[in-house]
């Protein structure tokens, strides 16, 4: 029952976090599953890659809550969404398929690293000036590729990654912020597929796993985090975002030294 209560709570953070950045919320959920299913002896092989599925699982839901309030507010660029959702999806299901390839401690480190990054440009504000025209159909699918594929690696929508990109490409910050979100369905649907595939019949997996993902944690986060990204998406257009990430940064560093070390 704790467990379940620290899995909704967990949600309702990363639900914020998803409306407020578009981020997805997996730079928060992965690492906290990582250390909760540790405490619960799941085995060292598969417990970065269960955290990082059950992520995606959960983001597949969350980013859906963050679409409808971002879509009300008429701030997706729907055009754009669409043409990077193709490369997405295939890259999602790749970085699935290399990430089976990679032992649970390399897995996490490289992750460590990519919270370290994502603290650093959340920290100094950076983001690209504009200064690119948007790439015709086939530039957007190969961009979507790779930035899917990395997506699909660490567990995560693709927000910090989507945003400073499409700030290079002209696109204003809260429209940013909005297709960010739009495009983390699709990453996150073909990485949880991804991680489910390469999951089945893995010996090591505990009960109630499908896959690479552990259910009971991806339901408590879905109960919460589909709540909190409406309430987030909202806050996104009422507030300044740089008022709360010099301190979502300072976290990031402590969870990525932890996951490092």
């Amino acid at each position: 029952m704790l467990l379940l209560i620290g899995y909704m709570l967990l949600g309702s953070v990363a639900g914020l976090i998803a409306g407020i950045f578009g981020l997805g919320g997996g730079v928060i959920i992965v690492p906290a599953l990582i250390m909760t299913f540790s405490y619960l002896h799941f085995p060292v092989q598969v417990l970065t890659h269960l955290a990082v599925g059950t992520s995606l699982a959960s983001i597949v839901f969350t980013s859906l809550s963050a679409i409808y309030v971002h879509h009300k507010k008429q701030a997706i660029n729907w055009h754009l969404a669409l043409k990077l959702s193709c490369g997405m999806f295939i890259g999602g299901l790749l970085g699935a398929y290399f990430a089976d390839f990679m032992s649970g401690e390399l897995l996490q480190r490289i992750f460590s690293l990519y919270a370290l990054c994502v603290a650093l440009q959340m920290w100094f504000s950076w983001r690209p000036k504009a200064q690119l025209h948007l790439p015709k159909a086939s530039g957007c699918t190969i961009l979507g590729l790779g930035i899917g594929c990395v997506s699909g690696l660490f567990g995560i929508a693709g927000g910090s990654l989507v945003v400073p990109i499409l700030a290079l490409y002209e696109v204003p910050i809260k429209n940013a912020i909005a297709t960010s979100a739009a495009t983390g369905f699709p990453i996150a649907l073909a990485g949880a597929l991804g991680y489910c595939i390469m999951g089945m019949n893995n010996s090591l997996l505990p009960e109630y796993s499908f896959g690479y993902i552990y259910w009971p944690a991806g339901l408590g986060i879905i109960l919460t985090s589909t709540f909190f990204a409406k309430v987030g998406a909202r806050l996104a257009h009422q507030l300044a975002p740089q008022k709360v990430q010099k301190l979502f940064a300072l976290v990031l560093v402590l969870i990525a030294f932890l996951l490092f070390f």
